[in-house]
């Protein structure tokens, strides 16, 4: 395995060597010159000020969409001045018709209505940038930007400022942005790279100042540049911000329970920092952080094995996040594969992983989340090219206490731990080759060691080598894993559904219950074309292939995200991209994928092929669908360890469409069908969103979805045993799923806002028709199973129980798997930003997991409103206020 990924990663640097050697054509850039200021400006979002008469106006935008190339419909203008701490920009919106002008709100980064805004590079290494955002309500949105523009990361939130102001030549706005939060070089005459950017929001027209074609596939690459920025000071960044937060917990009292007293209440107080070590280099902390405010996640539940993936939205896990994200993949082909990740921050503060141990008349009261004590990030990129970051949290030892008649105890339930990440990259050639490495560490005191690892480390080097105008790529990764622990820990790992290494049939591991440690390796390989040349009505066609590995050691979880391992995956795509209006439409893609897969046994497990197109016509509705045939599919994973076992094939084929979004109110239908080739499986899902907006203030978001799975026998119930072998028991499974979720903004300004977020949830499988799996791998679906019939099987008490031999007396039994879930999840907040970067928070979050586990009998849209809205729903009522200091 280790000589494979070196193999992969040597041949990839030589044939990027060898592309090195490719002339790029010839950009031209326009500059823009601006001029430092001793004067003030007053920021009214009217330029009126006779400084800004200094510097010429920039101009002649061009469209970047629809008409690439042609004259902006409306002329749009920018002004630039800076003194010793911030920079300032003018904008001129020329509008013919000044009362067409989309004025919308929403909340901060959904950049609503007309805007205009500025991407800065200020390291200018061709790759980064720092985007702002003023729409012409005078919302605000900002955006990291890496990767040449093909991460745009909104959880940045700097402090700008920002007015707009309406008169009859169209709108004017103005901008200051302080030096502090912009990351650049000591050098004492400076050019940075700019982009600026107009929405003409009614014709949906995008327009820039320097021409960037779609067709490139690149962004800040192009940028023109800002000239005259000279003698600019040092500017330490210097951010502290204490927080209080007032908490109380109501819900339903439970008899005899001391820790269910019906509500608790706690007072908590915390810090959040920045200290800027050097123009360039940020470090930002947080001790004892609390994330009350923080939408909650949505429901879901998976009968599959896998584990659920859930987006991080706490505020210092997502901002700056660009620098520690290290996709094992990320092909744009996509995959299962594209979800895993060396660093997934949601494994910091977690569940805890142990659970009390109760008795008869015992309770417990148990921590929902472990505590972070603190975290701390370094980060930042030097004017060599250096991009560093560097990740410390700790997590606290987490009690459980027992209560039985008044006497206490506690039981440990999650160790002190420590999480380390380290990233370092390296841009050569003008960013146009980029080397990088990555390093992780888990360290947990003593505790749990049944269960956990004690110590868990991964890390990996990468490379990316674009050529031709970064029109052609290759990039890849080498990546490793050791996890260290007890033999009960690591032999949970070997057994565990990621790795399952007592399959029966497996060639290529087996079980060592001496082990203590596990180690792994893995890596991508992967070449594209991004971009070139586009024809008469902008198409331009690119593709990517590639290859990515996970051996069976390979273990991530302990602090990344890992779906499965012991895979070799290849994966193509191609595109053909329409990017200029013609007939109907106002742009369209074509695209073409494939997947194979095996395992490193050499067993083949997969294949599947994929068309789909997408299209925006002239009155910009949107539609799309997509054609996905499976001839071939073995699971390593679904019969949880005891074999392989071959799935049915199928053709799947879904659609959507949405009307104009541009419209006040707008709705989008989409349906996704998958159908066994002999009808062994059926999947059907179908979704319906509303989007309203009745006055500028105000949007209403209100979707649905209700999905039904079938499989008619190889559904995993349970492995049991029997005659000193293991049988794998599935079923037929019908499994009907239904939420709604709402969403409801509301700007009373654009720094006061009122927001909700709601979302009922119920999954219910239903199971029958049991038998075992005979023989997994049999060419005909009918012959991988053996049915049970009616002697050979009963029921009582929730649970079944299996005669096999039919001699009378029962040889196995499992549980009903059949259950019900029911789930409300919702939150309101009041967020007001009082001063920059200071915030005023009142949250009331509510929590229901009805009990209704066994109600299997009532329809599921019944019994979803019966039981989401009930009164054991737990309530959180929360204030929390943060005071920035700056300097």
């Amino acid at each position: 395995m280790r000589k494979t990924c070196l193999l992969l990663f040597l041949s990839a640097l030589l044939f990027s060597a060898a592309q090195s050697q490719s002339k790029d054509s010839i950009i031209i850039r326009k500059k823009y010159t601006t001029k430092p200021i001793t004067t003030n400006i007053e920021l009214d979002g009217i330029p009126s000020e006779e400084v800004w008469n200094t510097v010429e106006w920039g101009g002649d935008f061009i469209q970047y969409q629809p008409a690439e190339g042609k004259a902006a419909s409306q002329p749009t203008a920018f002004k630039i001045l800076y003194d010793e701490k911030f920079l300032y920009v003018a904008y001129r919106c020329f509008d013919s018709a000044p009362d067409s002008i989309v004025k919308r709100m929403s909340r901060r980064d959904e950049f609503p209505g007309d805007w205009m805004e500025i991407n800065i590079d200020s390291y200018h290494d061709l790759r980064t940038a720092f985007s702002f955002t003023l729409s012409v309500s005078g919302v605000r949105g900002d955006e990291a930007v890496s990767n040449d523009g093909n991460n745009w990361d909104r959880n940045w939130n700097p402090i700008w400022f920002g007015k707009t102001h309406i008169d009859d030549k169209g709108w004017t706005g103005e901008v200051k942005i302080p030096f502090s939060q912009l990351r650049y070089g000591n050098e004492k005459e400076k050019v940075w790279g700019i982009q600026v950017h107009r929405r003409l929001f009614r014709k949906e027209e995008r327009s820039t100042w320097q021409l960037i074609p779609q067709a490139s596939g690149v962004w800040v690459s192009r940028f023109g540049e800002l000239h005259g920025l000279n003698n600019i000071p040092t500017h330490r960044q210097v951010e502290i911000a204490p927080y209080v937060t007032a908490q109380v917990d109501k819900y339903k009292r439970e008899e005899g329970n001391p820790f269910a007293k019906g509500s608790d209440s706690k007072l908590t107080a915390g810090l959040d920092g920045k200290y800027a070590v050097s123009n360039d280099m940020i470090l930002d902390f947080t001790i004892n952080p609390d994330f009350g405010q923080v939408e909650a996640d949505p429901s879901q539940v998976r009968i599959d094995g896998f584990q659920n993936f859930f987006e991080e939205r706490r505020p210092f896990f997502i901002e700056s996040r660009n620098i520690f994200d290290y996709p094992l993949t990320g092909s744009a082909a996509g995959g299962d594969y594209d979800a895993d990740l060396l660093f997934y921050s949601r494994r910091i503060g977690s569940s805890p992983h142990g659970f009390p141990s109760l008795g008869n008349n015992e309770y417990a009261k148990y921590p929902q989340n472990t505590s972070i004590l603190g975290a701390a990030k370094f980060s930042g990129k030097t004017k060599k090219g250096w991009s560093i970051g560097v990740l410390e949290s700790i997590t606290q030892r987490e009690m459980a206490t027992i209560d039985k008649s008044g006497q206490r105890r506690e039981e440990l339930v999650e160790p002190l731990t420590n999480y380390f990440v380290g990233r370092l990259q390296k841009d050569i050639n003008a960013g146009n080759t980029v080397i990088g490495g990555i390093f992780t560490a888990v360290n947990r005191e003593k505790g749990l060691n049944d269960q956990l690892h004690r110590s868990a480390y991964s890390g990996g080097i990468d490379f990316l080598h674009q050529w031709k105008n970064r029109n052609y790529y290759i990039r890849g990764n080498v990546v490793f894993s050791n996890v260290l622990g007890t033999k009960e820990a690591i032999l949970n790992t070997q057994n565990a559904f990621e790795h399952l290494f007592q399959r029966t049939d497996a060639t290529e591991v087996s079980v060592d219950a001496n082990r203590t440690s596990l180690s792994g390796m893995g890596g991508t390989v992967r070449f594209g074309k991004s971009g070139g040349p586009s024809g008469k009505l902008g198409q331009v066609f690119r593709y990517e292939t590639g290859v990515t590995l996970r051996s069976p050691g390979l273990e991530l979880n302990d602090i990344g995200f890992m779906l499965t391992a012991n895979e070799i995956n290849h994966f193509t795509w191609a595109g053909l991209q329409f990017q200029k209006a013609f007939s109907v439409f106002r742009s369209a893609r074509i695209n073409y994928n494939h997947w194979s897969r095996w395992d490193y046994g050499g067993q083949f497990l997969y294949q599947a092929f994929n068309t789909n197109s997408h299209a925006v016509f002239r009155n910009y509705w949107q539609v799309g669908t997509g054609l996905t045939w499976n001839p071939y599919d073995v699971s390593n994973n679904a019969l949880r360890g005891a074999s392989s076992i071959r799935r049915p094939s199928g053709i799947g084929y879904n659609f959507y469409v949405t009307s104009d979004t541009r419209k006040k109110f707008y709705v989008s239908v989409d349906a996704f069908n998958f159908w066994g080739s002999n009808k062994e499986v059926k999947g059907n899902n179908l979704g319906l969103s509303l989007s309203l907006q009745p006055i500028d203030a105000l949007r209403i978001s209100l979707s649905s979805s209700y999905g039904y799975n079938f499989r008619r026998q190889d559904q995993f119930v349970s492995n049991v045993s029997y005659n000193n072998s293991i049988r794998s028991i599935v079923g037929e499974v019908k499994q009907k799923t239904l939420r709604f979720t709402s969403r409801i903004n509301y700007n009373i300004t654009p720094d006061l806002t009122l927001q909700y977020y709601g979302q009922p949830f119920i999954t219910r499988p239903l199971y029958n028709n049991f038998a075992y799996v005979s023989s997994p791998l049999a060419k005909q679906y009918n012959d991988r199973f053996t049915t049970f019939n009616a002697n050979q099987i009963s029921y009582a008490n929730g649970s079944y129980m299996v005669d096999e031999n039919t001699d009378g007396i029962v040889d196995y039994r499992f549980s009903k798997p059949d259950f019900n879930f029911v789930q409300f999840r919702s939150n309101l907040i009041l967020r007001w930003e009082y001063r920059p970067g200071s915030e005023f928070y009142l949250v009331w979050s509510q929590s229901d997991t009805a009990d209704v586990y066994n109600e299997l009998d009532t329809p599921v849209f019944n019994s979803l409103f019966d039981n989401a809205f009930a009164e054991q729903s737990r309530n959180i009522f929360l204030v929390k206020c943060t005071y920035r200091f700056l300097r």
